[in-house]
């Protein structure tokens, strides 16, 4: 069975992104508040549909809830760019796209503190997802706006589409 690796190490970071020292993901999943950054990407079709991951039941996070296509930690001494292709790689197979940037913020929930990257790209290639993942599938934003609020998507993804406008 997977698991995180409780032991990975993240960079912690000011609200600016500077990095300020380092700490493991089970110290910054714990309620610690560390802020360390991550990268999202929100990945739609050409018929404007989104794609939307679903999340492992064994995920320490919102396990089984579908999330924002790619979503993941900037690892130590890794820039977000690089951090946003080697996610986008690793959980669904996708190596050519041009993201676009939209916006940055402070998510914080109850176990965590994150510096949010969030992105967007249109891709009509083959998506693969990993193991890493419960699968996924593009969602029409229709059928993504009637199932806000019913416990079926991560709270932050739910959050960030609103905060997008999509």
């Amino acid at each position: 069975m997977h698991t995180d690796n409780k032991e990975e190490m993240f960079p912690v970071v000011d609200e600016q992104g500077n990095i300020t020292g380092a700490a493991t993901r089970e110290e910054c999943h714990n309620g610690s508040k560390l802020l360390h950054p991550v990268v999202h990407l929100h990945v739609f079709n050409s018929r404007g549909e989104l794609y939307l991951q679903k999340r492992p039941e064994w995920k320490d996070i919102q396990p089984g809830k579908w999330d924002t296509a790619v979503g993941g930690h900037i690892d130590l001494g890794e820039n977000v760019e690089t951090a946003l292709k080697r996610e986008a790689h690793e959980e669904l197979g996708i190596a050519d796209f041009t993201p676009e940037s939209l916006t940055s913020y402070v998510f914080e929930s109850d176990r965590e503190k994150e510096l949010v990257f969030a992105h967007k790209t249109i891709f009509d290639g083959p998506v693969t997802p990993s193991d890493e993942l419960d699968g996924g599938r593009f969602w029409p934003l229709e059928e993504i706006k009637a199932g806000m609020g019913k416990g079926i998507f991560t709270p932050n993804f739910e959050k960030e589409f609103q905060r997008l406008g999509f």
